[in-house]
């Protein structure tokens, strides 16, 4: 048996008249991932209107956005400039570590905003006392530790593969789909963990929750008399339900596929709108249907113009 040391990233594409122009969209992409989110994140910041429970958790998702394009994206641009495609097995698998944790962070920070969106729909005269700084962290801080103790038996047990029918990885990064496809060591309980854990507590109760809260929430709209007060409760949801609707969508048909069905090129390919133009969106759908950061970008605006 030969033990293998590194994997070798296949990319894209292994034709060199299509390395550039890969390149420059992984690149393009990446910058306005970059540049968007952190927007968002700086308008949070400086801006005390947005310090509020609702804004709070799209930080934290800014956050996971931008470090997940980070983890997925930066190989492709890596390998271009320095021409080296290979990765060792123990950084493949920290990579494959880091970004389910990350991917399971974004589901669960998700969650929380929909629930911040049902207690102040439903419940809205305990909104501030419910909602509190203290409750808040809370929320963010159990969502980030959970993501990395949901992803942590996953990694333990990969550490233990031992047999792989090849070395190159028919991905752009370290992804669980390519990697378990080159694997021929005994992946049964691997299998059973991301059936139960992965897909069950992972994927669909976190989903299964943001639905019961959605429930609740057009329940209560339905029954406002005032169609002006409808509307505008509605506007307030649209922005995360959108997001929540692409975000599982995408993941949904990546991962959630039996083994036996999985086309790796499909996958590497529609991976890409998952890890790069999510990340990108979010921030777009965030203040492009959302007037509180519309307004709070008019008043930085009109400061900064001021202020010349």
């Amino acid at each position: 048996m030969t033990t293998i040391t590194y994997f070798i990233i296949a990319g894209f594409s292994d034709l060199p008249i299509f390395q550039v122009p890969i390149f420059l969209i992984v690149l393009l992409i990446y910058l306005m991932t970059v540049g968007f989110n952190s927007a968002i994140l700086l308008l949070i910041c400086v801006d005390h209107h947005l310090h509020t429970p609702m804004y709070f958790f799209l930080a934290n998702l800014s956050i996971a956005d931008l470090s997940c394009s980070t983890m997925s994206l930066h190989n492709v641009l890596v390998t271009f400039i320095s021409g080296d495609n290979k990765v060792s097995v123990l950084s493949c698998l920290i990579q494959i570590f880091i970004y389910l944790s990350l991917l399971c962070d974004e589901l669960l920070i998700l969650t929380a905003m929909s629930y911040d969106r049902y207690v102040a729909i439903c419940n809205p005269l305990h909104y501030h006392t419910v909602m509190n700084h203290r409750a808040c962290v809370l929320l963010a801080t159990v969502c980030w530790i959970w993501g990395v103790l949901e992803s942590l038996p996953i990694f333990i047990e990969l550490l233990g593969f031992t047999c792989y029918t090849s070395s190159r990885i028919n991905h752009f990064f370290c992804d669980i789909v390519p990697l378990r496809k080159l694997s021929c060591s005994d992946s049964r309980v691997l299998e059973l963990y991301i059936l139960v854990v992965g897909m069950l507590f992972a994927t669909f109760s976190p989903l299964f929750l943001t639905f019961i809260s959605y429930v609740f929430i057009i329940s209560t709209i339905l029954k406002i008399r005032s169609s002006f007060q409808r509307r505008k409760a509605f506007y307030t949801c649209s922005s995360h339900l959108t997001v929540v609707i692409l975000l599982y969508s995408s993941l949904i048909f990546q991962y959630v596929t039996p083994q036996s069905f999985v086309n790796l090129d499909f996958n590497k390919h529609f991976s890409l709108f998952n890890t790069a133009m999510v990340p990108v969106l979010n921030p777009l759908i965030y203040s492009l249907k959302n007037q509180d950061v519309k307004a709070a970008l008019g008043r930085k605006m009109t400061w900064l113009t001021t202020r010349k």
